[in-house]
Formats: C-alpha cells, sequence, structure tokens
C-alpha cells in the first residue's frame, strides 16, 4: 500500500467518530429553569433513570446551580452542580464532582426554547431535553435528524419514561 493511501485510510478510520459539536448561540436567562430529559445516550451516572429533569438556576455570582433529579428503582435520586459560562455562547463548564468541569453544548434550540439537542466534547454524550415531559412525535424525529446530521449515532438513544 503506497503511503497517501495508507494515510487517507487512517483518517477515514478515525473520522468515521466525528462529529459537529459546535455549540449555537443561545440567551442564557431564557434557557434557564427545568427541562425533562426525552432521550440520552448510557452513560453510568444516568442508568437506569427514569422521570428525569434538569433545572438550571442562577445564582448571584453569575454561576449556574445545576439540580439533576430521577428516579432509580423507584428511589428518588439528586444531583446538585455548578455550571459556568464561557467565551462561547452555548458552551457551558459543568461540574458535579468537585472541581472537575465537562463541556455541555447546547447543539440546537427552538426559538421558542422549548427543545433542545445538547451533547458534549465527544460522540458519547447526547440528550434530548423538552420543557414539558413529552415531544410531539414530528419534533422529536427532526432533533433525532439534526443529531444525525452532526454524525451522532442516534440508534443508541434511550428513551426516558417521564
Amino acid at each position: 500500500m503506497n503511503t497517501k493511501l495508507f494515510i487517507f485510510t487512517l483518517i477515514g478510520l478515525f473520522s468515521s467518530n466525528k462529529i459537529d459539536n459546535q455549540p449555537v448561540a443561545i440567551e442564557l436567562n431564557k434557557y434557564l429553569g427545568k427541562w425533562y430529559e426525552i432521550a440520552r445516550f448510557d452513560h453510568s451516572f444516568e442508568r437506569d433513570m427514569q422521570n428525569v429533569t434538569a433545572e438550571y438556576i442562577l445564582e448571584p455570582d453569575g454561576n449556574i446551580k445545576v439540580i439533576n433529579q430521577g428516579y432509580r428503582d423507584g428511589k428518588f435520586k439528586e444531583s446538585i452542580g455548578k455550571a459556568k459560562t464561557t467565551d462561547i455562547s452555548g458552551l457551558l463548564r459543568v461540574s458535579f464532582f468537585m472541581n472537575f468541569y465537562s463541556d455541555y453544548r447546547v447543539l440546537m434550540i427552538d426559538n421558542d426554547y422549548q427543545y433542545v439537542l445538547v451533547g458534549g466534547n465527544s460522540p458519547k454524550y447526547l440528550w434530548i431535553l423538552s420543557r414539558t415531559p413529552q415531544l410531539n412525535n414530528d419534533i422529536l424525529q427532526r432533533i433525532i435528524n439534526v443529531a444525525k446530521e452532526k454524525g451522532y449515532d442516534t440508534d443508541k438513544l434511550i428513551f426516558v419514561e417521564q
């Protein structure tokens, strides 16, 4: 195999995990409040959780209090974290453990701030959130299509019971 072909083959192997996780601009004050988790990728910190919500509250110091709640095996669970804004609108830095922060990227939001697609800094994290416990199927499919176009494997989505 010649060198150029080998390099392009390697690029192809690694680019298959490439996602477009560029955040979109948001108005933070409109984003604050309660969101219902409609779907997510599986990860250990939310595994088997149902009736999941996330609430974002602006604190006097400018930071954002994050309250994630839900039920696992019928038992109420709550995690309280914090988020900081960045110089990039739509990109927050969120922490639920000491000062270890992760990217929280708003990938798509409707004009009325009623539903949102959120990702992280890797293809392992994806959430669909809504201001209501359920979403119209047409809207849900539109969000899923956006996620696919951005390179996410939407077959991995877990739909949350609300």
